[in-house]
């Protein structure tokens, strides 16, 4: 270990923009194993490992960067997977350079930091490969039974570990495929379709069931889900997009981002997908601008780009040091040919029938806020016109209004919407109802959902056999 003195910070080798701007295969390619024990030997053991406590997950990652370093990879995955349920998925989507290794201490001493995700990637998808990922098995069968509402990383990691310990689990989703959001709106340049998939089965064949195509409030009630179930876990996400206001907002060519990452996704999953092949969701030959400075802003630029796009903007109010985006996913989409108008934010648009401009005002950083961030103001008389003839909107998510949609009293949310749960144990206003992740966040990380489907899998096993004890004794 401690071979940051000596060797310099190494990523897998990414595809060249040139290649890599026509196709929607993944830019990274795999470490080889020598190169993959060489960046796990920069390691620095530290003793207060910043790395880890950063990590919503809290995973080990000293030890399994030092188990890495000494080639012994068997035992690093199956650490690395023991408090992380999707090791391989938040290796790729994870920004790392917010969490882990944002605050790695050889990175803090100007050493370039370890490159923990890459290495955490590697180690499931070789784990996969070579045979090492277990069966869904579990340790011995209950009589209990979980209804959980949404197949996405909260809901997926919640029935693993349910059904670990034997508990009857079933997932309602109202998509047709298993993932949510990691299977639509994530695009396979960052997280092959593949990846996912491979866990639906290995649920399947652990005697999970998925009720997919399934929309709670129409398909189904959320009561009936409830008198079927011992206990009832919500984990829908957040869906609701934000909107854009101004003159002409609602000329067409103007969509939102789920919308255009769905699409995108269904096609390249081969489904006939009606809005892409009418040329309303395909960037191919148009003058594309992206509102948003997220990730799910990146994702949008960079999938434009690959649908052959004649340029592609994004129009983001602060600068780039007030972006909440990656900044990795940033430098990846400057050099894919990505323009970035900082300190611009939409004013109106422009256009007849259909959209062929964006009002733009220039804005500048003001007094901060009371969390401390500058806020935008616009410049007066600073407003110009950006060409267009696809506009997309990625403003970020809000939750669905769950009480109404699903007819259920009772359920309290908070003042943004998002269902009141305590964050300790998971729990709802309602018995025996649970809830995690985006629905209770608001729009966050993957590995946020992970760590909350864990933790109300803990909490739900907890509950039921205390219920289970107290029918015992009575």
């Amino acid at each position: 270990m401690l071979r940051f003195v000596d060797v310099p910070r190494v990523m897998p080798p990414k595809r060249e923009a040139d290649e890599r701007r026509g196709d929607f295969d993944e830019i990274y390619r795999a470490f080889a194993a020598e190169r993959a024990a060489e960046q796990a030997a920069r390691c620095s053991q530290c003793g207060v490992p910043y790395c880890q406590s950063h990590c919503p997950l809290h995973n080990n990652i000293p030890d399994w960067l030092k188990l890495t370093a000494e080639g012994r990879l068997r035992e690093a995955y199956e650490l690395s997977q023991f408090t992380n349920t999707f090791p391989e998925i938040c290796g790729r989507i994870c920004p790392q350079d917010r969490l882990c290794e944002g605050n790695c201490v050889i990175e803090q001493a100007g050493h370039g930091t370890v490159t923990i995700g890459a290495i955490e990637k590697y180690l499931t998808d070789i784990a996969w490969e070579r045979g090492w990922v277990a069966p869904l098995t579990p340790r011995s069968e209950r009589s209990g039974s979980v209804g959980i509402i949404g197949a996405g990383p909260g809901g997926l990691a919640a029935a693993d570990a349910l059904r670990q310990a034997g508990m009857q689990v079933t997932v309602y989703d109202r998509y047709d495929r298993v993932g949510g959001l990691m299977i639509y709106g994530i695009p396979n340049f960052k997280l092959e379709k593949d990846v996912v998939a491979r866990y639906e089965s290995r649920f399947r064949d652990g005697g999970v069931e998925f009720v997919l195509n399934c929309d709670v409030g129409r398909d189904i009630g959320f009561e009936e889900i409830r008198a079927r179930h011992d206990a009832v876990l919500i984990a829908t996400g957040v869906y609701r997009l934000r909107d854009l206001a101004g003159p002409g907002a609602g000329l067409k060519g103007i969509v939102q981002a789920l919308d255009y990452l769905t699409a995108s996704n269904r096609k390249g999953l081969g489904d006939a997908v009606p809005e892409f092949d009418s040329g309303e969701l395909d960037a191919r030959g148009k003058r594309v601008i992206v509102v948003g400075g997220g990730d799910t802003a990146m994702d949008c630029v960079r999938t434009a780009v690959r649908q052959g796009a004649t340029s592609v903007k994004c129009l983001y109010r602060r600068n780039r040091e007030n972006m909440p985006g990656s900044q990795r996913e940033v430098a990846n989409a400057e050099e894919e040919g990505v323009e970035f108008v900082w300190l611009s934010a939409p004013k109106g648009f422009v256009g007849d029938d259909r959209v062929t401009g964006v009002k733009v005002a220039r804005m500048r950083l003001g007094a901060p806020d009371v969390t401390g961030r500058q806020q935008p103001e616009e410049i007066p008389d600073a407003v110009h016109t950006e060409e267009a003839d696809l506009v997309i909107k990625a403003l970020g998510f809000e939750p669905e209004d769950l009480p109404r949609l699903w007819g259920v009293e009772g359920l309290e949310v908070t003042r943004w919407g998002t269902i009141r749960a305590d964050f300790r144990n998971k729990r709802t206003s309602l018995d025996r109802v649970y809830a995690v992740g985006d629905i209770v966040r608001g729009a966050s990380l993957v590995v946020w959902a992970i760590r909350d489907g864990r933790e109300a899998a803990e909490s739900i096993l907890a509950d039921f056999d205390a219920r289970m004890a107290r029918i015992a004794a009575e």
